[in-house]
């Protein structure tokens, strides 16, 4: 009998183990370059990120921290205050919510060591109903100054999550680019941008109907960075009214996830050779 209990006990382990493998196989990219710092890697020394909601820099928290580490400038413009999330767990007025999650952003841009940041406060929710002529203008003069080299922002046919707010801050950094490119004046837009992509493996098995649509709208990716687990769980407890977002959104608690998903993809376009 002790016999059967423990071959029955080894049976399940090697399942658990073939799950496990199965399940982080879907969280990686082989086609992808693995780099320590994409910043380093692209000879970036100042950042810029172009967001859409307090909390989206998340998913960039790796390539953040490690161009930190690597002592580049970093700065970060977020074009919402998030008031129309949802709060997991429940931590305020949801008419304070706005409030709360702008602090939040600001709290955890600092704990990121990013050295300036912008929380506008167009409608969360309602990004592409703001005229695009004015976000362009907006976010255009402040690349001008930060005069970031790399600037990471969302694929804008996508938006990493299929959120219409991310696919249209993608869009406005690229039209901003654009202009700085086609102007006259003395800073002419960074040498590279990066686009923030979620795993297209397991967007693709587990993500429902909206996995599939990010990963038949968004590109290979065409460089791995370390996530940096310890710096997003920080980030998740800062982020306190979406303290339970990764649990909410992915079925597991996010200490659980980050172990298999330990990369941020991203895919990087060189400007000055387009």
């Amino acid at each position: 009998m002790a016999w059967a209990l423990g071959l029955a006990a080894a049976v399940l382990v090697l399942a658990g183990i073939a799950g496990f493998l199965w399940v982080n196989r879907l969280f990686e990219a082989p086609e992808a370059t693995r780099v320590a710092s994409l910043a380093a890697e692209l000879g970036a020394t100042r950042v810029m990120t172009v967001f859409a909601h307090p909390d989206d820099e998340q998913l960039a928290n790796g390539l953040i921290t490690s161009a930190k580490a690597g002592g580049a400038y970093v700065a970060q413009v977020t074009a919402t205050r998030g008031e129309a999330g949802t709060q997991v767990p429940v931590v305020a007025r949801q008419r304070d919510l706005g409030i709360i999650r702008h602090a939040e952003v600001l709290k955890n841009g600092f704990a990121l060591g990013i050295d300036e940041q912008e929380v506008w406060d167009y409608p969360d929710g309602g990004v592409p109903e703001v005229p695009m002529e004015e976000l362009v203008a907006r976010v255009a003069e402040a690349m001008t100054r930060y005069r970031p080299d790399l600037v990471v922002t969302f694929w804008p046919a996508s938006g990493a999550t299929g959120h219409l707010d991310h696919m249209r801050m993608g869009l406005v950094a690229e039209q901003a680019i654009d202009r700085l490119r086609a102007g006259t004046g003395a800073y002419r837009g960074p040498r590279h941008i990066a686009y923030a992509l979620t795993p297209p493996r397991a967007m693709a098995k587990l993500g429902g109907e909206r996995g599939r649509f990010v990963v038949e709208n968004q590109p290979a990716p065409t460089h791995a960075v370390p996530g940096n687990t310890a710096s997003k769980l920080k980030g998740w407890e800062i982020h306190a009214s979406q303290g339970d977002y990764v649990r909410r959104a992915y079925g597991v608690p996010a200490r659980l996830l980050y172990l298999v998903w330990d990369k941020e993809f991203y895919a990087v376009r060189n400007l000055e050779e387009e």
